[in-house]
């Protein structure tokens, strides 16, 4: 086993079987950590598992998931080169956005995770990854897309894949930003 996805198991280890971990809320099934490669040079944060993701232990496996799969496809990227997780680790009661406390909560893991991975490149999910990062509210029409240095890599923020399902017309658009952050990859891999 890779010695970043050694890393990576034992915070893993240390959550899962704890009921006191601060990544629990209530009425949640599994701690979703996240997958992929340990090694990756892009990373994709999205704000919070839903259903499908509590059920499956695993991140961006329902619809949003599907839709994503797709789109990197079309960006010549696999998610087995990529690793996704969420800034919150498990479900917020009712599918809402994370509040602050478990924000809060689970920044620290998520930490663990960047350095660990060591990403080049942060693709953010939509506005509450997005804010979570920039540490201020900021329209995610306004920054989608662009690269902001964020201490040792970059932060390319994107519409979550949930707000494309919503309104589908921004699909192009989404899938422009997305093949900006595979060139932008490409390049620093270089």
């Amino acid at each position: 086993m890779n010695l970043n996805q050694q890393k990576l198991t034992h915070i893993y280890e240390e959550h899962k079987n704890n009921p006191q971990s601060p990544l629990f809320v209530d009425g949640n099934t599994n701690i979703v950590f996240g997958e992929g490669n340990p090694n990756a040079l892009l990373m994709f944060i999205g704000e919070a598992p839903g259903r499908d993701e509590d059920i499956q232990g695993r991140p961006f496996v329902g619809r949003s998931g599907k839709l994503l799969d797709k789109a990197l496809k079309e960006c010549n990227l696999e998610r087995k080169d990529v690793y996704i997780t969420n800034i919150v680790k498990t479900r917020p009661q009712n599918n809402r956005t994370p509040n602050e406390q478990e924000i809060n909560k689970s920044w620290p893991t998520l930490k663990q995770q960047i350095e660990i991975i060591q990403p080049k490149i942060i693709c953010t999910l939509g506005a509450s990854a997005t804010t979570t990062f920039l540490k201020k509210p900021i329209g995610i029409s306004k920054i989608h897309g662009f690269a902001i240095p964020y201490e040792n890599t970059i932060v390319i923020p994107i519409y979550h894949p949930a707000y494309i399902l919503r309104d589908p017309r921004r699909y192009q658009g989404f899938l422009q930003d997305l093949q900006f952050v595979s060139k932008t990859v490409k390049n620093i891999a270089k």
